[in-house]
C-alpha cells in the first residue's frame, strides 16, 4: 500500500536508477565531437604540408563542418523528436566513426573538404540528441542543472584530451591518426548505449517536413557562405546573390514554420526573452572566440616552435577552467543570478582576449596560460547556464528541436567566426613582404611559408620565416581584439536580455 504522505515510486526515465549511467553514455558522444573539433586545429600544419591546400581551401577545411552542421542541426533535432533520440544518436555515432576513416585517409584538399562536410551531416545528429535525452531523463531541475554541467564539462575536457592525444599521435604517426581516435569512443558509445539509454520521442510529432529541411539547409549554408566570401574577397555580385538566396530561404523557412500545424521548429520559442537571450549569447560568444581557437595551435607550433604534444599541453588551462566552472555554474546562477553569471563570464573572456593582443613570438607562457584559464572559466560559466536556460524553457516533447537551436548557435558562431576573424588573419598575413625569391605558396598560409623555407638558403629562409611569423602574429592581434570587442558587447546585451531569468 502506498502512503498518502509519501509519493509512489516513480517509474520511467524520471526515477531510473541508471540515469547517471545513461548520462555517462551521452557525454561520450559529446567527447567524440569535442575531440574531433580540437584535433583538427592541431593537425592543420601537417595537413597543410601534406595536401598543400590554398589559403581559401584551408579555411574551408576548418569551417565546412560547421557550415553543414549548422544547416542540419534543427532538422536532425526535430527528426530525433520524431523517430527517437536514442535511435538517431546511435545511428549518427556509427556514421561519425565511419566517416572519420575517410577524413584520416583523404588524399587531396577537395576530398578532405568533402569528408569534413559528410562528418558534419553525422555530427548534426549527436549534440541535439544528447541534450534532448538529458531533458527527458532528468526531470528534477537541480539534477538537470548538474547533468548539464557535467555535459558541458565533458565537452571542455574533450578540448583538453583532443590536443594532448592528438599531439602524441602527431609526434609518432601521420596526421590521419588524429581522426582514427574517434573509432574506439564511437564503439563504446554504441555498444553501451544500446543497453543503457532509454528511448524518448514526441508522442504526437506530426510529419517531418522535407521542404522545411531543404529551406533550413540552403538558407543557412548560403547565408554563411556569403559572409565568408564577403570577408575574404569583398562584396561582389555573386556574393550578394548568394546572400539574397540565403536570406530568402530562411525567411521562407520561418513563414512556413508559422503556418504548419506541426512545424519542424516552433519559432514562437524566440518570443521567450530568456530563450532568445541565451541563444544570442551562445552565438556571439563562439563567434568572438573562434578565431583564437582556430589559429592558436598554429601560433604555438609554427611561431613559438613547440612540438605538437607540448602545444596540446599548453592549451590545457582553458579546458581545466571550463570543466571547473561548468560543474558549479548552476549553483552560482541560483545564488547570484543567471544574468550575472552569464554576463560576468562573457566579460572575463573578452578581457582575456584583449590581453592576447600583446602576444609576440617570444611571449612567455605565464601570460598565455593565464589568459586561457580565464577564457575557460568564463566560457564554462556562460555556456552551462545558457544551455540550462534553453532546456528549461521548452516542453519536454520539443527538447530535440530546442537543443538543436542551441547547438546551431554554437556551430553558426564557429562558422561565422572562422570566416570573419579567420579572413582578418589571412588578409593580414598575406600582406607581408618576404625576401627576393619568396615563392607564392608562402603567402597562402604560415604552414606554406615554413615548407617553402625548407628549400631556401639559410639566410633567406630566416628572413622569410621572420617576416611571415610577424605578419601572422599581427593578424592574430587583430582577430583577438575583434573577438574581445564582440565578447564585451555580448556581455552587455546578455545583461539586459536575461534580466529576471531564473533556472
Amino acid at each position: 500500500m502506498t502512503s498518502t504522505l509519501r509519493p509512489a515510486p516513480v517509474t520511467g526515465a524520471d526515477g531510473r536508477p541508471g540515469r547517471w549511467l545513461a548520462l555517462c553514455v551521452l557525454v561520450l558522444a559529446v567527447l567524440l565531437v569535442a575531440v574531433d573539433a580540437t584535433v583538427l586545429g592541431l593537425a592543420t600544419p601537417y595537413i597543410s604540408e601534406d595536401l598543400q591546400p590554398s589559403g581559401t581551401q584551408l579555411l574551408w577545411i576548418g569551417d565546412v563542418y560547421s557550415f553543414v552542421i549548422a544547416g542540419l542541426l534543427v532538422s536532425m533535432g526535430s527528426l530525433g523528436d520524431r523517430i527517437g533520440r536514442k535511435r538517431i544518436l546511435l545511428g549518427g555515432a556509427t556514421a561519425f566513426g565511419a566517416i572519420s576513416v575517410l577524413n584520416a585517409y583523404a588524399s587531396s584538399p577537395e576530398l578532405m573538404i568533402l569528408a569534413r562536410a559528410l562528418l558534419g551531416v553525422a555530427g548534426a545528429t549527436l549534440m541535439p540528441a544528447t541534450l534532448a535525452l538529458i531533458r527527458n531523463i532528468f526531470h528534477d531541475p537541480r539534477e538537470r542543472s548538474l547533468a548539464v554541467g557535467i555535459w558541458g564539462a565533458t565537452a571542455s575536457a574533450g578540448t583538453a584530451v583532443g590536443p594532448i592525444a592528438g599531439g602524441f599521435l602527431l609526434e609518432h604517426f601521420w596526421w590521419g591518426s588524429v581522426f582514427l581516435i574517434n573509432l574506439p569512443v564511437m564503439a563504446v558509445l554504441v555498444l553501451v548505449g544500446i543497453k543503457l539509454l532509454p528511448e524518448s520521442r514526441n508522442p504526437d510529432p506530426g510529419p517531418w517536413d522535407l521542404p522545411s529541411v531543404l529551406l533550413s539547409l540552403v538558407g543557412m549554408i548560403a547565408a554563411v557562405y556569403a559572409v565568408k566570401e564577403a570577408a575574404a574577397h569583398g562584396v561582389a555580385r555573386p556574393v550578394v546573390v548568394t546572400a539574397l538566396v540565403g536570406v530568402g530561404a530562411l525567411s521562407w523557412f520561418v513563414h512556413r514554420q508559422l503556418t504548419l500545424p506541426t512545424p519542424l521548429l516552433d519559432v514562437r520559442l524566440f518570443a521567450n526573452r530568456g530563450f532568445s537571450g541565451a541563444v544570442v549569447a551562445d552565438l556571439f560568444t563562439v563567434l568572438g572566440m573562434s578565431g583564437l581557437v582556430f589559429f592558436l595551435s598554429q601560433y604555438l607550433q609554427l611561431v613559438q616552435g613547440r612540438r605538437p604534444f607540448e602545444a596540446g599541453l599548453a592549451e590545457l588551462p582553458a579546458a581545466v577552467g571550463a570543466v571547473a566552472a561548468g560543474l558549479v555554474a548552476g549553483r552560482a546562477a541560483r545564488r547570484f543570478s543567471v544574468r550575472a553569471v552569464v554576463s560576468g563570464g562573457l566579460a572575463a573572456v573578452g578581457l582575456a582576449l584583449a590581453a592576447l593582443t600583446t602576444l609576440d613570438a617570444s611571449t612567455g607562457y605565464p601570460l598565455l596560460g593565464t589568459a586561457l584559464l580565464v577564457v575557460g572559466v568564463g566560457a564554462g560559466f556562460s555556456f552551462t547556464v545558457t544551455a540550462d536556460v534553453i532546456l528549461a524553457g521548452v516542453p519536454r516533447q520539443q527538447a530535440g528541436a530546442a537543443s538543436a537551436v542551441s547547438e546551431t548557435a554554437y556551430e553558426l558562431g564557429a562558422a561565422l567566426g572562422i570566416a570573419l576573424l579567420g579572413s582578418i588573419v589571412t588578409a593580414a598575413y598575406r600582406g607581408f613582404t618576404g625576401p627576393r625569391g619568396t615563392p607564392p605558396q608562402a603567402h597562402e598560409s604560415l604552414g606554406g611559408a615554413v615548407e617553402a623555407a625548407a628549400d631556401l638558403p639559410a639566410h633567406t629562409a630566416g628572413e622569410l620565416l621572420s617576416a611571415a611569423r610577424d605578419s601572422f602574429v599581427h593578424g592574430l592581434h587583430l582577430a583577438s581584439g575583434a573577438g574581445a570587442a564582440v565578447l564585451l558587447a555580448t556581455a552587455a546585451v546578455a545583461w539586459f536580455l536575461l534580466k529576471g531569468q531564473k533556472l
